[in-house]
């Protein structure tokens, strides 16, 4: 299809445990979800071992879950996801055609009347959730980003740039439980940590923000441009809500809008609405862990 880009990802998750797992319950978000920008032509998930009993589901944020129950004893957890999915270029947007932020803001909250169907449901990604508090800090550091009757995509732009300027890019430096605030005061972390810090920003100007889970491109041998930063992995960005154009994604670990290179996965509130595979286990003791992602353009 002219205008997108064909992808193949694989995503390798294993667990390997220090003693017999008796019985667990795991929850995958590894199933890209139906948008308007892409198309998925296969989905394939490998298991091992095969559980005793497996149910697709449909979560409360529209994303396609997996549910896998084990009740026999094991010490290996290996899961890998293939997908062969297209993605569309958005349409080019001008940033001063969107609503000015303070009416964004405004149109949000409960008026004693029901809302339009897409404000009620941008009303759920505007309170704070487990990762992302809403506090007066946030919204101190992103005021000089939304001045008196800017447009709200404008804003949100200047947001992202703003956060990719000051924050630094450092693996290691946070983990998959560092919340929102632990991040902002240390200036430093990761896409997750990047794409809530934003979210946390815009929920407290009283914006409704989503936090998006999925995978960036990699660049193949010998392309001459470089792959974005959070490639080879889950990545992680943020959809705010713009109208009149919807939700737009914005990236601010690569300071870009979300386009061809980004493949969606799920979305919520925060990380822990989307992880991409969660478990709560009976036995195991202490496990290593090790995750591979290829995403590869056709």
């Amino acid at each position: 299809m002219k205008g997108s880009t064909r992808y193949h990802v694989r995503h390798e998750t294993i667990y390997s445990y220090g003693g017999d797992v008796a019985h667990s319950h795991q929850l995958l978000h590894l199933t890209p979800r139906a948008a308007p920008n892409q198309i998925c032509h296969a989905h394939l998930l490998e298991l091992q071992p095969t559980p005793s009993s497996r149910r697709d589901d449909i979560d409360a944020f529209g994303n396609l879950v997996t549910r896998l129950e084990y009740d026999r004893p094991h010490d290996r957890l290996a899961v890998s996801a293939e997908v062969d999915i297209e993605v569309l270029s958005p349409p080019p947007l001008a940033a001063a055609d969107s609503e000015p932020w303070e009416a964004v803001r405004d149109a949000l909250v409960y008026q004693g009347h029901a809302p339009p169907p897409e404000h009620l449901d941008a009303c759920r990604f505007r309170m704070e959730s487990s990762y992302v508090r809403v506090k007066q800090l946030f919204a101190d550091y992103a005021a000089d980003c939304f001045p008196p009757g800017c447009p709200m995509l404008a804003a949100a732009e200047a947001l992202l740039h703003k956060i990719h300027r000051e924050f630094v890019f450092a693996p290691g430096t946070t983990t998959i439980r560092t919340a929102a605030v632990e991040a902002f005061t240390a200036r430093r972390g990761v896409c997750q940590d990047f794409a809530h810090i934003m979210i946390a920003c815009l929920r407290a100007r009283g914006l409704a923000a989503r936090y998006v889970s999925g995978y960036l491109r990699t660049a193949p041998a010998g392309n001459p441009d470089p792959a974005l930063v959070g490639s080879d992995a889950s990545h992680a960005w943020v959809a705010v809500f713009c109208p009149p154009f919807g939700w737009i994604g914005l990236d601010p670990t690569n300071d870009v809008r979300a386009g061809r290179d980004h493949i969606t996965v799920a979305w919520g509130r925060d990380f822990g609405d989307v992880s991409p595979l969660r478990g709560v286990l009976v036995g195991g003791g202490r496990h290593r862990l090790t995750v591979r992602v290829s995403v590869q353009a056709e």
